[in-house]
């Protein structure tokens, strides 16, 4: 199987890392006017994808960094965290405005109406976190440390490695911690010294655990984007076979995501009714069931297929096994 092109113009691990911080960078960057603008959701989306990318690539090429301290994962975090907030106000009010409101009787919709013009207070303030985050020195200096070194890299000894030779090293510490996570045992049982998945459970056993254990869920999903966003990094090192657990990895992410998603809303807007969420808006908070028992039937599927030691075992090969040629091992490199 051929490799593809862009992955011959990669030879060493430095390489590597300077191109994915380079071009995660200049995405996140590339979006900063518009979002301080504040005209259209989709470039926040954009430059917090950016920085997630960004993050990703400094926490996955960690080993090889040697990043000035004002240029480090942790002040990529803090801003990343930020516009997150505004973004997770987005999504919410785009979801009760646009896939919620028109499905519910005219009563429920009175509350929401209330429930918008909080959500959109709130955003209000949010804006104005963003805005003074990004035009604060500190993102400054952010900024122009990352500028700096993409314009000198600088790294540690193993900079001159082949990075198709230290793919496995990168990745397989990651999707180890993934793989070892417990929430994959979260509605399961043991049956002949096996793990099975307890696909018979109805929506209210559903809800009681998500009640008792969504949070571990939760992490997963964030495991979940942090593997996905390093297998990213490397795919013009592997097969279609690679990509195919990429999607897996991003499946997981998602329909977690929508349970995480729908149980966040529920517990805003039961604060926001100060009662039981059933009685005052009962239309809605079963359309919030429906979809979070949706969600958890992809998610078991996915459950079972990555509890299979096979799978797994699948995984772990591809990872060990990248797809390469003399051109992307590359030549023993020259000191720079």
């Amino acid at each position: 199987m051929n490799v593809k092109t862009s992955a011959k113009k990669v030879k060493t691990l430095g390489d590597a890392a300077a191109g994915a911080i380079e071009k995660y960078f200049h995405k996140t960057i590339a979006h900063e006017t518009e979002v301080i603008k504040d005209k259209d959701a989709e470039e926040l989306h954009q430059m917090r994808v950016g920085l997630r990318r960004l993050r990703s690539a400094v926490t996955g090429f960690a080993p090889v960094l040697d990043l000035p301290k004002k240029a480090q994962e942790q002040k990529i975090g803090k801003v990343g965290r930020i516009l997150g907030t505004l973004r997770d106000l987005d999504v919410m009010l785009e979801s009760l405005q646009n896939r919620y409101y028109p499905n519910l009787p005219a009563d429920e919709q009175e509350v929401l109406d209330r429930v918008l013009l909080t959500l959109l207070k709130q955003r209000r303030r949010a804006v104005k976190g963003v805005k003074a985050v990004l035009e604060h020195k500190s993102y400054q200096l952010l900024k122009k440390s990352i500028e700096d070194w993409l314009a000198k890299p600088q790294f540690r000894a193993i900079e001159h490695l082949p990075v198709a030779e230290v793919l496995p090293d990168l990745l397989l510490p990651q999707v180890s911690e993934f793989f070892l996570h417990p929430a994959w045992l979260l509605g399961t049982e043991y049956q002949d010294d096996k793990v099975k998945v307890c696909d018979d459970l109805n929506a209210e056993a559903i809800e009681e655990k998500l009640a008792a254990e969504g949070t571990i869920l939760h992490d997963l999903r964030k495991q979940a984007k942090r593997v996905r966003y390093l297998m990213n990094l490397f795919g013009d090192f592997y097969s279609e076979t690679y990509e195919g657990y990429v999607d897996d990895v991003k499946a997981v992410q998602e329909c977690l995501g929508d349970i995480q998603d729908s149980e966040v809303l529920g517990e805003f807007l039961t604060d926001f009714v100060e009662g039981d969420l059933k009685k005052e808006l009962p239309i809605l908070a079963g359309i919030l069931a429906e979809n979070r028992y949706a969600a958890w039937g992809k998610w078991q599927i996915l459950q079972g297929k990555y509890l299979n030691s096979e799978t797994r075992q699948g995984l772990r090969s591809a990872l060990i096994h990248p797809v390469v040629d003399d051109a992307a091992k590359g030549d023993s490199p020259q000191k720079k």
